[in-house]
Order: C-alpha cells, then structure tokens, then sequence
C-alpha cells in the first residue's frame, strides 16, 4: 500500500494529484476535486482499499489453478498432434477450442510468472503502453475469451444443423470455422487495444479499458453468447419434439428399421426413424453440449460482473456522491481500510463473487480433460514410451531376421519351421516352408516327394527351393469354364441305357453312320 507523501495537503491516505507526473494510464486513477487548485486522489491499486488484504490471496489461488488448467489444454494438444487418431478421436473444433482456452489461460499464467507492478506510480495504474507484461496479459486475455465464445458458438451450429436440418457438415464449414473463428478474434483484440486499451484495474491481470469497451468487446462477446444459447435451445427443442412425435408414432412400418428405406428419403422419415437418428447424434455429441453450455456460462457470468464493476468504478468517478460515505470513512479513521470495508462493498462486486468468475475461468481446462478427453490417451502415451524396436519373444521368427542380426547377410525370404524348435545357432538344420512348395510336409509323412521342387544346397547347409528353376505344371480341368473358351471334348451317354435316341448322328455302341431321316423305318 502506497504511503502519503509528506507535502500533500490531501488527508490521509489521499495523495495530491498535482505533485505527480502523467505517466501511465491517468484515467484510471480515482480522484476527486475539492478545489481549484486541489484534487485527491486514492492510492494505487484500488482494489488494496476497496477489498480485504485476503483478496491477494485469492487472486494468487485462481491463477494457479490457471496453471493446471493451462497443463491440462496442452496435454490435449499434444495428444491430438502425437498419438493417432483412433486414440484420441480428435476434430478441429474441439482443437481449436482448447486454443482458445488456453490463450485465456495465459492472460492469468503470464502475470503470476512475472509479477509485473500494477502502478507507475502512487496513484497511477500501469498500462500496455508501459509495461509488456500488462499488454501481453490483456491480448490473451481478450483473443481467448473471443475464440472461446466463436468455437463454441460455432460448435453449436455445427450440432443444430446436423440434427435439426439434416446436414452434413464438411470441408466448406471447416474453412468458414476457420475464417470466423480465428478472423473475428483477431480483429476484436486488435479493435480494442486500438480504441480502448488495456490496463491494471482488476488484480494483475490486465483487462480493458471502460472506453469503447461495451462496443468493442462486452456486447459482440453477449450477442455471440446468446446467439449460441439460441442455437442450443432450439436443438433441445427439436430433440423434444422429436421424442414426443415418435412415442405417437404406431405405425407398423417404422418398427423393423431405423433408417429410410433409400438414401434420399431422410428428409422423410417417420417419427421414429428420426428419433432413433437424433438419439444417435446426441449420444455422440453429448461431450461437446456439455462444454458449449459450461463455457458459454463462464464467459456470460464474467462480462457481466465486470461490466458491472467497471460502470460501478465509472460513476463513482463521475458522481462523487456515490462515494462519498466511504471515501469520508477512509479520512475519518487515517487510512485505515478495515472499518470503512461495509461502505466499500456497496460500490464494487462482493469478493466471494469475484473469487466464483476467475475460478470459473481457470478451471475451463479440466473441463475440457473431462469431456474431450479419454482413457486411450493415457494407454496411447504409455505404448508410445514403452515401445522398443527389439523384444526378447517374437511373435514371427525370420531367418533372414536372424542372419541380419548375427551376419548383416542378405538372404531369400524363409519362415522356419514350427516343428523344429531349432534355429541357425543350432546344429540341426531347420526345415524350411515355403508358400510355393508344399512337398516337404508330405514327404515327411512319407508320401512321394515331387521332384519338380528342386532344392539346392547352400554353403551354410541350409536346404532353400529353386524358385527361378522348374516350374510345376498346371493341368487345365476338361469341364473348367474359368476361361473364356469351349470345353475341350464332347461327352456323350449311351442311348441304351437310358432308352433315348441319341443325339449324334453317328452311333457311338457300332461306330457306323445312321440316317436321320430313316431312324423311325421299321
């Protein structure tokens, strides 16, 4: 807390604001005219008077569980970016999402790791203009609540129109998704460092200035929020309607099938198919409804607290009367705080309040861990490190594996045998099997070797099959008709013994010609 300097003619704590400099962000400090020549104002930072000293405590709490929230995002994003897809099932929105959580995590990280002062001087809060920590704290701050509120507005049209109007989102609204949510972000924050600014008025974090704030963040951030409860609601009540239409629907047709009878008929299926479609969707989706509401309500519950608490600063500024109960209090008792705290919570936002919105931000994180997270992650990671090029038990034992290893020779590709429990290290030669030349199985039983499979003895005594030598001969079957071509020999039967007149003119039994047209003569 700053101390009263000794030729202020101001009561204590109030300091007099003509023997400082205009360094900083003057318009953020918190004066009052007595005279002409006169004006006291409070010390800096405001919040040291206005809450109690456990208020630091608090503030120094949220941001560390704004770090674990910030260990949590990137443990996602690095599992999306390393492990494969069928372990981690990841999408660009749910990725873009946890960006943006993170960047607003950082508007926290960042002050905690630097400890940036809050004021220039006595009565003179910091600004981005002088200090880097404020400017950085305030930009993560601002892109991070702008592309939590687009991703998840966004995820929420992408949920409505697949189940309200039955289409399927592809790679034209992935590129839209990505022009509105990182486009919009992007101009937001550069709108408001431009036309407003950022500074320390809430703890160390930097937030932005009252001017222009409602039109270049606070009200853009609510329209989008509400256009995305909008969305929401009108899908739940879809999904209602959908039900209640399908416990009517008696129809004999719709209990066999879930689906229409043909690809073009979704549009018009019953009740119950519909029903059976949505329930699908929403069992699939139900993560991402989760964290679209829960974070659309942090961000809600914050803009409106601090605009509250910005205007409420703002016309204790503009109508000293307003503060005038407490800044008498503070005169009164010599700077003493303690005694004037009832008369200061009447012009700010209680800090149990305050305490609820910056950890509502901080844990945004774990609730992404929760919900777009999954347990094959973990078992992804744990292969990924415990995985090792050489096992001691292999599963498929080469023998060119095993020359590699002991000679760097390069051999045809064998497989040893099962039945011999021998390798190359051993005396006894094994027994090689090869897909091509099932001979050696069946002379092992005792059965007449072919000797169209000629195996040739290599140096090391191993026994390997002539590939490249003779070839078995193939014997075409005389009924195939597995090509193009007639059969090869006609098969004829003889008409005695079936007591039909035969076919040919010729008589198959004397091997003479018989005339047709005198076969019926007695």
């Amino acid at each position: 807390m700053a101390s009263n300097n000794e030729t202020s003619l101001c009561p204590k704590p109030f300091l007099q604001d003509s023997l400082y400099s205009n360094g900083g962000f003057v318009d953020g400090r918190l004066c009052q005219k007595l005279s002409d020549d006169l004006t006291c104002c409070l010390p800096c930072p405001l919040t040291d008077w206005a809450y109690p000293d456990s208020f630091q405590t608090m503030n120094q709490a949220a941001n560390w569980v704004a770090v674990v929230s910030t260990v949590f995002c990137v443990f996602l994003l690095l599992s999306w970016a390393v492990l494969p897809v069928e372990k981690t099932y990841r999408h660009y929105l749910s990725i873009c999402l946890t960006i943006g959580v993170l960047f607003m995590n950082f508007g926290f990280v960042i002050p905690l790791a630097g400890n940036p002062a809050q004021c220039v001087d006595d009565i003179t809060p910091a600004s981005m203009t002088t200090d880097s920590m404020c400017a950085a704290s305030g930009f993560f701050l601002i892109i991070g609540g702008w592309a939590g509120v687009l991703w998840i507005f966004l995820r929420a049209l992408s949920l409505h129109l697949q189940i309200c109007w039955q289409l399927v989102v592809g790679r034209n609204f992935m590129w839209f998704a990505q022009a509105i949510g990182w486009g919009i972000p992007i101009t937001g924050v550069i709108l408001a460092f431009v036309l407003s600014g950022v500074s320390f008025r809430f703890g160390q974090t930097c937030h932005i200035n009252h001017e222009n704030s409602l039109a270049v963040l606070w009200i853009p951030l609510l329209v989008f929020a509400a256009l995305t409860i909008i969305i929401q609601f009108a899908t739940f009540g879809y999904c209602i309607k959908v039900y209640l239409a399908s416990l009517a629907d008696n129809s004999a047709s719709t209990e066999g099938s879930g689906m229409p009878s043909y690809t073009n008929s979704i549009r018009t299926m019953t009740p119950k198919q519909a029903y059976r479609r949505v329930r699908r969707v929403i069992a699939l989706q139900w993560r991402g409804i989760a964290i679209v509401l829960i974070i659309v309500c942090d961000v809600v519950f914050f803009s409106i607290i601090f605009v509250f608490q910005d205007n409420t600063v703002q016309t204790a500024k503009n109508d000293p009367t307003t503060a005038a109960p407490w800044i008498l209090c503070l005169a009164m008792n010599g700077g003493d705080k303690v005694p004037c705290l009832p008369e200061a919570s009447k012009l700010t936002v209680n800090m149990a309040t305050i305490g609820a919105v910056l950890f509502l931000l901080g844990i945004n994180g774990l609730w992404l861990l929760i919900l777009l997270g999954r347990w094959s992650m973990v078992t992804g990671w744990v292969d990924l490190f415990s995985s090792s090029p050489s096992r001691s038990q292999r599963e498929f034992v080469s023998v060119d594996a095993r020359l590699d290893d002991l000679k760097k020779e390069t051999r045809s590709y064998e497989m040893l045998s099962r039945d011999t429990g021998k390798t190359m290290d051993d005396s006894v030669t094994p027994s090689v099997v090869t897909p091509i030349s099932p001979t050696h199985a069946r002379s092992a039983a005792g059965s007449p070797i072919n000797h169209e499979y000629i195996q040739m003895s290599n140096s090391d005594g191993r026994r390997t099959p002539d590939y490249f030598g003779n070839t078995a001969r193939y014997h075409t079957p005389a009924r195939s008709f597995s090509s193009p071509r007639p059969p090869q020999q006609t098969v004829t039967w003889d008409a005695r013994e079936t007591y039909a007149r035969p076919t040919s003119p010729y008589n198959a039994q004397q091997d003479r010609y018989v005339n047709p047209l005198g076969m019926n003569r007695i």
